[in-house]
């Protein structure tokens, strides 16, 4: 996909990954949507923009993704201005333990919701001209992370959402591709959160563990996982895939064909 006048979605956009994404989708021509829920470093971030890229190309909008009616009013307006989806990002996310349905609402629902509205828009069959989704998950949906199991599970469900639904779209000609992209712990202000009693909650205990993992797997800058997002969005062959970015570089997961069965006796 060739980004030059493209329209770009980004959900939790203001700050952390979602900054990144919006940032090198600019870099690359497109023109993007910003939605998040912090209105004001989101209306920063759009100044910003509009000093470094040029006015008109990035526009914020307030919206909360475990909101059904919020998004699709902002979609509806982002399709106004814009004319047009070519690429959702579902980007927003949060660790809470303790409040696992709140968790649960926006990591994985939210995921969910705006795959499905983004789509009402991008699919061939309902006039749309196609595109990409790109559904932001983390190393924590290939592999468990014991201090956040709730977190996990999203991530996990994210994962699965992702890969069905790209085989879903691929077999009904919608014309929209769905990847989904894996980093492992990313320097922003979401890591911190691993560590916060208030957040971890009953696993707070488990911090050592935690400790160890991000020793086996150090920490890694946006900008890393912007160039793995940018190759989602970019290459046309790429449909279900699902790219791990971690300190040692990039590469695409590989799932079982069928599932492996280990005999025993009960």
């Amino acid at each position: 996909m060739v980004l030059k006048d493209k329209v770009a979605v980004v959900t939790g956009a203001a700050q952390g990954l979602g900054k990144g994404f919006v940032e090198i989708l600019l870099q690359n021509g497109a023109k993007v949507a910003l939605l998040d829920l912090n209105e004001e470093a989101g209306k920063e971030l759009e100044e910003h923009l509009s000093k470094v890229h040029g006015a008109d190309r990035a526009h914020f909008y307030t919206a909360d993704v475990s909101s059904e009616q919020q998004l699709k009013d902002v979609f509806q307006k982002i399709v106004t201005k814009f004319g047009r989806i070519d690429i959702f990002c579902n980007n927003a996310g949060i660790v809470n333990e303790k409040n696992w349905e709140k968790t649960v609402s926006i990591n994985l629902s939210g995921v969910v919701r705006g795959t499905y509205l983004a789509l009402e828009h991008m699919k061939k069959e309902n006039g749309g001209q196609g595109g990409v989704i790109v559904n932001v998950a983390s190393l924590a949906g290939l592999g468990p992370l014991p201090s956040a199991p709730i977190y996990t599970a999203t991530k996990y469900g994210v994962v699965g959402f992702s890969r069905a639904l790209a085989m879903a779209s691929e077999l009904a000609s919608y014309g929209v591709r769905i990847n989904t992209l894996c980093p492992t712990f990313v320097r922003t202000a979401l890591i911190d959160t691993f560590h916060s009693e208030e957040k971890t909650g009953q696993f707070f205990n488990l911090k050592s563990v935690t400790e160890s993992l991000l020793d086996k797997f150090p920490l890694i800058e946006v900008e890393q996982v912007a160039k793995g997002f940018l190759l989602l969005v970019k290459d046309d062959s790429l449909n279900g895939a699902v790219l791990s970015v971690q300190n040692s570089g990039a590469s695409f997961v590989s799932f079982p064909k069928e599932i492996q069965k280990t005999p025993v006796s009960l």
